[in-house]
């Protein structure tokens, strides 16, 4: 039923089906702006340093974000009169994708150009232009690849899981399997034309720098660096690009309510242009604002298990607006769904017992995606 999908449609009222309860609301008055969220500089020397900031962001916060470089400015451009990437507009005749391609020659970006996260950014800036483009696509276009069945590995989609929700997200979203990208890349969407060459190549750039964060990570709990990556297995790689168009109530939904990630860790790329992630921190919301070209990281259900519960997969949600669409982009690293999981034996000991049982990936996900996505932390089902 393509119908559901609200990037179709412009809307000027509400829908009643995505209207929360008062007690249920996000309360936008309540959030707290400009809130410091820990920024990760990858390109430190002092990798000892570097694996101390994950390890405390990763106990405090769950999310941290890892920088861009300071990369110099070509000679022709001045302050003040940067290059503008048109979000859902056309400029001069050309879509936004083929402006930022534009860009991209007029700086004269190499693979040597790169953030200190390790993405170049013309592969960054590629990625969200041809999401854009993707969602600009006819309603006819889109209706052929809807679906509602969260078992399929493709899927353009609405809200979160339509097929059991009371109450609806103003979400649209288009689900990927990464991992092989051989095995799925051909049946992705054929449209726009360069939507499986340029996503393709943003997704073997983030699954790297996903195992470049694993050994830190692991480093930091005092575990070998290899270890997070082995211990997960041939691991899947999912992606969702999210679209939030403009709500016409935004006091009253959620793009999507508060939820942790099943998955082992997510890499975020964020609209820069329009917020709206939010974290959940010592019972109060907290705004994160993009940074330019940086990249938002937040630990998964499965390195909170892992860890043993020192580290944190934390609430968080995302909030819509009315003036403004916003695009996102997040990868999930997962956990191959036969190995065994629970906390490192390395971590547990005598004053540390283990809080979490074994468990099989797919014994996991199975449960998380049979409850509501708000409901009570899914880890809690599988304490000792």
């Amino acid at each position: 039923m393509a119908e559901q999908l609200i990037s179709t449609a412009v809307h000027h009222t509400l829908p009643e089906s995505y209207v929360r309860s008062e007690a249920e609301r996000p309360r936008l008055d309540e959030v707290v702006p400009d809130a410091d969220i820990p920024v990760v500089d990858l390109a430190n020397p002092d990798r000892a340093a570097v694996v101390a900031q994950i390890g405390a962001a990763c106990s405090s916060h769950g999310f941290f974000q890892v920088s861009p470089s300071q990369f110099p400015f070509p000679p022709a451009y001045k302050p003040g009169r940067r290059s503008v990437f048109p979000f859902g507009k056309r400029e001069w005749g050309r879509s936004a994708f083929a402006h930022r391609a534009r860009v991209c020659r007029v700086w004269s970006l190499t693979d040597r150009q790169v953030l200190n996260h390790g993405l170049p950014l013309e592969v960054m800036l590629a990625a969200m232009a041809v999401a854009h483009e993707f969602f600009r696509l006819s309603p006819e276009e889109k209706a052929k690849l809807y679906s509602d069945d969260p078992a399929k590995k493709m899927r353009l989609s609405t809200s979160f899981n339509v097929r059991k929700e009371t109450v609806h997200n103003w979400r649209d979203y288009l689900r990927l399997h990464c991992h092989p990208l051989e095995q799925f890349v051909p049946e992705w969407p054929a449209n726009p034309p360069p939507f499986r060459d340029v996503m393709s190549t943003y997704c073997k750039e983030v699954r790297q720098l996903g195992f470049r964060l694993y050994a830190m990570i692991s480093a930091s709990l005092g575990l070998e660096q290899d270890y997070i990556k082995k211990v997960l297995g041939e691991q899947e790689q999912h992606m969702a690009v999210n679209f939030y168009p403009k709500c016409p109530s935004p006091e009253l939904t959620y793009g999507l309510p508060a939820h942790t990630d099943p998955n082992a860790l997510t890499i975020l790329m964020m609209d820069e242009q329009v917020a709206g992630l939010q974290v959940l921190k010592e019972g109060r919301w907290i705004a994160v604002n993009p940074r330019p070209n940086a990249l938002v990281i937040n630990l998964g259900d499965q390195l909170q298990a892992l860890s043993n519960g020192r580290y944190k997969s934390v609430w968080h949600r995302a909030v819509v607006n009315s003036d403004r669409p916003r695009m996102s982009i997040a990868s999930f690293l997962c956990p191959c769904n036969c190995v065994k999981l629970g906390p490192a034996e390395k971590l547990i000991g005598e004053k540390s017992p283990a809080v979490y049982r074994n468990y099989t990936y797919d014994e996991y996900y199975k449960k998380f995606w049979s409850r509501n996505l708000d409901q009570e932390h899914c880890l809690e089902l599988f304490r000792t």
